[in-house]
């Protein structure tokens, strides 16, 4: 598993092989919206185009690209124990800006249905505190996305 993802950042997002830690952080952005689709258990087409849209736009990938990489973040995400291995990463690398826009595209996955399921909420939250953003910044990301709806 760890080999198909190396294979794929290594061919299409870093092809110089700069640094791994652009690898792993996009990797663990893409799992945690991944996380989010599934959390009220069921997944829904306007979800995955969501998650697609979102990974597309903040990495600059192609179509192709971003379905392999919606694929492997998935497989992580269900090999996940719990959402630190993820938010570790994106906390000591990404700066508040870039948290924020995570938090943004977390709510986006979230309402894409038209419904924000209590445990949604629930993870967009864990991961805001877990990646240091305050209350009034959550809030604000939230009504963002939903002002943009």
């Amino acid at each position: 598993m760890l080999q198909a993802i190396k294979q794929f950042f290594e061919k299409n997002i870093s092809p110089d092989n700069q640094e791994d830690i652009d690898h792993r952080l996009k990797l663990a952005t893409a799992a945690l919206l991944i996380e989010i689709m599934q959390q009220d258990g069921e997944t829904k087409d306007e979800e995955i185009e969501a998650i697609k849209k979102a990974l597309k736009t903040k990495f600059e990938l192609s179509g192709s690209e971003t379905d392999e990489l919606f694929v492997l973040a998935h497989e992580e995400a269900k090999e996940a124990v719990d959402l630190y291995q993820f938010t570790s990463l994106i906390n000591k690398h990404f700066s508040v800006d870039k948290k924020l826009k995570v938090i943004e595209y977390l709510w986006m996955i979230a309402y894409s249905d038209n419904h924000l399921d209590a445990h949604e909420e629930h993870i967009v939250r864990r991961v805001a505190d877990l990646l240091h953003i305050t209350h009034q910044d959550f809030i604000k990301a939230k009504h963002r996305v939903l002002k943009n709806k």
